[in-house]
């Protein structure tokens, strides 16, 4: 039998499958599972959007295949949204590329920059695929752990000099998975002067960019002067729309670094399906009021989960954006322990810190993708238990 490439080998299982393994075998058994694992909204996409594909679909005209960069009007309609939303001037025929999902474009941009032997700058815990995609080009992932003294930030200025030299892309995910806090721009501007001074790519991971709840919106990076020099931004529809089954996304910023990831796709990929893109259109042409009432849920949702898990003794980490609380385990348990009796005992799935990386061990994550109702129902299951 033929054996795996070595890339393959040096992969661990990929998180999420395992966990939705585990839920299908508790469903066989005929529990009633409450799913907080993945996060995956439960939300329809809004009216419009789908209105849009609806009509869009019948076109004959995008039967064909789409363009590999992009519709020129997805990618105006992209630059017009990061105008309006975060006041950033971007060029939609040099800056802009339409990808199949934010995941495919962050699991290829690797490929673009990296050599055997580089190194990635990788936060931990983390979001997979910054390893994976790493690990696939060759390189050499090095993580800085986010912990919750430095606000879940990465500390890159304690990167040793001989890992510095070696060191090609850093990346970042602000408002962030899974620990759900948010950076400021002015952890940003130290990041791209950093960034500058050492000749690293900056890849900035905004997939979140919209679900937050407090005052303050969270920022992109490229609203730093000189960002654009270093950095490369990616964002998806998935979160914002309520669309993660539409894969549609964005990377925009760094006309060199847009061309890079270009290059990797006009290879292995033909494009999105054109109708998705005019649904992607319509999505990013929606008022800011339109957004409101998913931003309202998810904030109900916090709330009443957060107070919930604080009546039973659990350590929720504040934050004000995502639809995932970062939870403390109790004492006495490591994440994985943790997170595999309350789906035993509990038919409640959800995700050990420490499968986002080492850094993430003593914690797990519950995405709040579900109703209030079951929200509760998951929390009083918990206080049943002896903890």
């Amino acid at each position: 039998m033929w054996s795996f490439s070595q890339r393959i080998q040096q992969l661990p299982p990929y998180l999420f499958a395992q966990i939705d393994r585990k839920k299908r075998e508790k469903i066989a058994q005929g529990a009633d599972v409450i799913d907080l694992g993945v996060g995956d909204p439960d939300l329809p996409t809004p009216e419009p959007i789908v209105r849009a594909m609806q009509k869009a679909v019948e076109n004959p005209q995008h039967h064909r295949y789409p363009s590999y960069e992009g519709m020129f009007s997805f990618r105006q309609a992209v630059s017009d949204w990061y105008k309006r939303r975060f006041g950033v001037e971007l060029d939609p025929e040099k800056e802009v590329i339409a990808l199949i999902g934010s995941k495919e474009g962050i699991a290829h941009f690797p490929l673009a920059f990296v050599d055997p032997g580089d190194v990635v700058l990788c936060p931990d815990p983390a979001y997979p695929v910054y390893k994976i995609g790493t690990i696939f080009a060759g390189g050499e992932p090095y993580f800085l752990p986010l912990k919750e003294e430095n606000g879940f930030l990465p500390d890159f200025r304690s990167v040793p000099q001989d890992v510095l030299k070696r060191a090609k892309i850093i990346w970042v995910n602000y408002p962030n998975n899974p620990t759900s806090v948010t950076a400021t721009l002015d952890f940003y501007k130290e990041l791209v002067e950093w960034a500058h001074q050492h000749n690293i790519i900056v890849a900035s991971d905004l997939a979140y960019s919209e679900v937050y709840f407090g005052e303050e919106k969270p920022p992109s990076i490229l609203q730093v002067e000189g960002a654009k020099e270093v950095a490369i931004e990616f964002h998806s529809l998935s979160k914002t729309f309520n669309m993660t089954g539409w894969r549609i996304g964005m990377a925009v910023g760094n006309r060199r670094l847009i061309e890079g990831l270009g290059k990797v796709k006009t290879n292995v990929d033909s494009g999105q399906f054109q109708a998705i893109q005019e649904a992607a259109i319509a999505a990013l042409s929606l008022p800011e009021e339109a957004l409101k009432p998913i931003r309202d849920t998810y904030a109900e949702r916090r709330r009443v989960m957060t107070e919930a898990l604080k009546n039973i003794g659990l350590e929720v980490v504040p934050s004000e954006a995502t639809f995932y609380l970062w939870v403390k385990v109790p004492k006495g348990y490591t994440s994985a322990q943790f997170v595999e009796r309350l789906l035993d005992e509990c038919a409640i799935v959800c995700t050990p810190g420490n499968g986002f990386g080492e850094a993430g061990e003593g914690y797990f994550r519950i995405s709040l993708t579900v109703p209030t109702h079951r929200l509760l129902e998951a929390a009083d299951r918990i206080g049943k238990l002896k903890l």
